[in-house]
């Protein structure tokens, strides 16, 4: 540590100046050293949503070995998985399917959205088996940087599944994918027609891309409507404007 002195007094007598700039590079040097070198970044949201560490995700594809017709006349609500881990690559061509930016110049995503406000956000919840790199806990995904962000540390997956009417496929898939609507971003333009209608359709519309995605990738989901609104918002830890719409467990098949 560099301490700089003032000219006006002496090297054994620093001014009181000088003692408070010393104590606020103090200040900031062990704040910096707390949130880089023991949690890591650390990014805070408008919406109260704290985040660390970016995880990128592989770059999409746009072209698959099954049509759109195959995936439509195979998908299935599949509630049992196997002992697998997902690739990186497979949860990321999940959530671009559910709510990845298609088009960069305009911002466009996978599914419609009324007037392009795009009220979606989408967690992550890892349990076990889990996903190959990634650790247990809950992760917010980032459409436009195609990442994820981590958020809490910790299996939560026996939480969300009591919290989801005990059904057992929340517990065992590899993941649960949770879509959350903010109404405020639509109600803001179309009134209450914006948190009664448009929000929910548009996601049905995601669940729709995420389910015909599963298909695509040879895994397996299951579309779930029965929980508790405010117990699976504190589990993935969710601001309060937000309201969970679905929970999509998704595995490898048996």
């Amino acid at each position: 540590m560099i301490i700089v002195y003032t000219s006006d007094v002496s090297p054994d007598r620093p001014s009181r100046r000088a003692v408070l700039v010393l104590l606020a590079v103090t200040a900031l040097s062990l704040t910096l050293e707390l949130v880089f070198g023991v949690f890591g970044t650390v990014r805070r949201d408008g919406d109260g949503w704290t985040a660390r560490d970016p995880v990128p995700l592989p770059e999409p594809r746009e072209v698959s070995e099954l049509s759109v017709e195959a995936a439509i006349a195979a998908r299935r609500s599949r509630r049992d998985y196997a002992d697998r881990a997902l690739e990186r690559r497979e949860l990321g061509q999940l959530l671009w399917a559910t709510q990845g930016v298609t088009d960069r110049r305009s911002g466009y995503r996978a599914a419609p959205s009324a007037g392009a406000l795009y009220p979606l956000e989408v967690y992550v919840v890892v349990g076990s088996p889990g996903v190959e790199g990634l650790d247990s806990g809950v992760y917010r995904y980032r459409p436009a940087a195609h990442e994820l962000d981590r958020g809490s540390a910790g299996d939560v997956q026996p939480a969300l599944r009591e919290a989801a009417a005990d059904q057992a496929s929340v517990e065992a898939a590899a993941v649960d994918i949770v879509l959350f609507g903010v109404d405020e971003r639509t109600t803001g333009r179309y009134g209450e027609r914006g948190s009664e209608r448009y929000v929910p359709m548009e996601a049905g519309h995601a669940g729709e891309n995420l389910c015909l995605q599963a298909e695509a990738l040879g895994l397996a989901t299951v579309p779930v409507g029965a929980f508790g609104d405010d117990r699976v918002r504190d589990i993935v830890g969710a601001p309060a404007d937000q309201r969970p719409l679905y929970v999509f467990p998704v595995g490898a098949r048996p």
